[in-house]
């Protein structure tokens, strides 16, 4: 049977519980489970979520989707099955809230109305007896992202505001982007923002491993700082927040930022990152059961900045981005998938000129280095300090392929443009 959830606010959410494959005769949990179904709703991106979050599913997951323009179906495409590491942290409210479910990467495959999946468990072997089994409760996810209220892509109705960091749930933003600074504007801004965090007080968690005192002097003393970049707000992209839950989690500052890539496929137009982001954030709240989107910002191939998790964007809001290590950092995903396609220029250049700004507020050099206390993860155990390169890819902090490899290798470069825009 074929459910929504929030029918009442646009876009929705299939969610169809996968049966055993013809030819699976193994006694006890299935090693190959799928669905085959013609006739769904409209959706644009495609997940598979199963009821432990702790619980790691190994093997391997293809789907193909007809479109419904012209009703021709794809052939079979892979969706990346370890997503485990993109998830808040052990202990925390977020992580222990028992709404948490384990998931894939979302897979954005454009306007479809047919899907058919196909999950093999990994295993030694051609008999599925000798295959481990398939995680239980698993589900297909068909996730419409729905029709944005505002187009950032038109200039005519774009609005901004001046920073961008007076968020509130009682009076939504307005505006549908930032817009960029120049250095003078941006100090200018940046010293406005410590004095009114000065008398506002500091967020509600505290720095690891440094005094409160010690964090304040930091925060006053920043001679470097790089240009603000223009940001396409939350509202900008069309963001339900209804879906998200109230309020906001804090840490201290930011010292590293952790790049991603969300492995969401590469078959994408600029113009359509607005609803890809919609449909990750639906995915993110409704299917795997976080709080809100797991990254802070996230950026598309044009080099198009966009606001992630809400609760202001140059405050140290916790994401759910790198297992272990979201305390003290942000959350950057590029748009894409990034192990044999490299990444666009554009997108590169936007993870240096957002660094630059957003590791200046707390005067951290991208192209430096910082130490974070591990919250527990596969690499580092809990309590841990590790010393991160500034910008980092999410696989410093967790074994994991993300941001891939070709990425990955474009992170030095990024670091030292980076340190640039901030007069280093």
């Amino acid at each position: 049977m074929t459910t929504s959830t929030a029918s009442a606010v646009p876009g929705s959410t299939q969610s169809l519980p996968l049966a055993p494959r013809p030819g699976d005769r193994t006694l006890g949990p299935a090693t190959e489970q799928g669905l085959y179904r013609p006739d769904v709703q409209h959706f644009s991106l495609v997940g598979v979520i199963w009821d432990n979050p702790d619980t790691e599913l190994h093997g391997q997951v293809q789907v193909r989707t007809r479109e419904t323009a012209g009703g021709h179906w794809t052939g079979w495409q892979d969706v990346e099955t370890h997503n485990q590491e993109h998830a808040a942290d052990p202990g925390t409210a977020e992580r222990s809230s028992g709404r948490v479910r384990g998931s894939t990467a979302p897979l954005w495959v454009g306007d479809s109305d047919g899907v058919e999946v196909r999950v093999r468990a990994d295993g030694e072997g051609t008999t599925p007896t000798t295959r481990a089994p398939l995680p239980a409760g698993l589900r297909l996810e068909l996730v419409d992202p729905g029709t944005a209220p505002a187009d950032p892509a038109a200039p005519t109705e774009r609005r901004t505001r001046a920073m961008g960091t007076s968020e509130s749930e009682s009076e939504p933003e307005s505006a549908t982007e930032i817009p960029a600074l120049n250095r003078q504007q941006t100090e200018e801004e940046a010293r406005k923002l410590r004095t009114e965090e000065a008398a506002q007080g500091e967020p509600q968690e505290e720095a690891q491993g440094e005094s409160q005192e010690e964090a304040q002097q930091e925060r006053r003393a920043q001679p470097y700082i790089g240009p603000r970049p223009r940001i396409v707000t939350r509202r900008g992209w069309g963001a339900d927040e209804t879906l998200r839950e109230r309020g906001f989690v804090y840490t201290k500052k930011v010292k590293v930022a952790f790049v991603h890539h969300t492995a969401s496929g590469n078959k994408y137009w600029c113009s359509d990152a607005p609803a890809l982001i919609r449909g990750i954030y639906r995915y993110h709240v409704l299917s795997s059961g976080w709080r809100d989107i797991g990254y802070n910002f996230l950026v598309d191939r044009c080099g198009n900045i966009y606001e992630g998790r809400a609760g202001g964007m140059t405050k140290a809001v916790r994401g759910a981005h790198t297992l272990g290590f979201n305390t003290d950092s942000m959350g950057i995903a590029v748009l894409g998938t990034f192990g044999s396609s490299k990444p666009s220029k554009s997108a590169v250049g936007a993870i240096a000129r957002l660094t630059a700004w957003k590791l200046g507020l707390y005067g951290v050099n991208p192209n430096g280095k910082a130490y974070l206390k591990s919250g527990g993860g596969n690499l580092y155990p809990k309590g841990m300090n590790v010393r991160l390169n500034a910008i980092s890819g999410h696989r410093d902090g967790f074994a994991t392929e993300c941001p891939g490899r070709l990425l990955y290798e474009k992170l030095a470069s990024a670091r030292k443009t980076a340190a640039k825009y901030q007069g280093r």
